[in-house]
């Protein structure tokens, strides 16, 4: 029997999924979390049809998810908690317990299957070139979309290295955000009685 938290997202195992509790009934079910042993799972599930807020708001679940370990718990004074999570283990829900205030299921745990390493290789050289492929095209249509210098732009399109441009990516869209925020936060002129400016 695992607490669920239903998402509109999907976990993976190995994937860091860090939470913001808020909800009264997630906050009890992190307090029940900390009262008891080691290690501090639950598990998440996507929503199907429905929203995430309130349970009588999740009308059906998707059947497989991924079990959440507690890495890092942060209580604030006002009971809201920031949890940091990775993901371990994928799921079948068997059944749902709306006894608590928040949904437990009985899981069954699924165990990925043993891949025979010699037959997998190719496909998993297929797969990193493709995924590679992948991050370049994104990699180019973020700096395609970015409101950036041409200094910037020629840079990003000269750098070999796909991590290396999703962190100078990174880095532009951090500072462009910040600008625009600060640019975006005072008024707008009133510009009714201006003279007209074809230009």
């Amino acid at each position: 029997m695992l607490p669920l938290f239903p998402l509109g997202a999907v976990l993976y195992p190995g994937m860091l999924l860090p939470l913001h509790i808020f909800e009264e009934r997630y906050r009890q079910l992190v307090r029940d979390l900390l009262d008891g042993p080691d290690p501090r799972r639950f598990g998440v599930i996507a929503i199907r049809k429905g929203r995430e807020t309130g349970i009588d708001g999740v009308h059906s679940l998707y059947e497989v998810g991924c079990i959440a370990t507690l890495r890092r718990v942060e209580q604030h004074a006002d009971g809201r908690f920031d949890l940091i999570t990775v993901g371990t283990q994928r799921f079948k829900l068997v059944s749902l317990d709306e006894t608590r205030p928040y949904l437990q299921g009985e899981v069954e745990v699924l165990d990925d299957d043993v891949t025979d390493q010699v037959a997998a290789a190719p496909v998993v050289r297929t797969v990193q070139t493709a995924f590679r492929g992948y991050l370049d095209a994104l990699s180019f249509i973020v700096a395609a979309a970015m409101i950036i210098d041409l200094t910037e732009r020629q840079g990003l399109l000269g750098e070999p290295d796909t991590l290396r441009r999703l962190n100078m990516q990174r880095a532009l869209l951090s500072r462009e955000t910040a600008m625009l925020r600060t640019t975006t936060s005072r008024p707008a002129p009133d510009l009714r009685n201006t003279p007209y400016n074809p230009n």
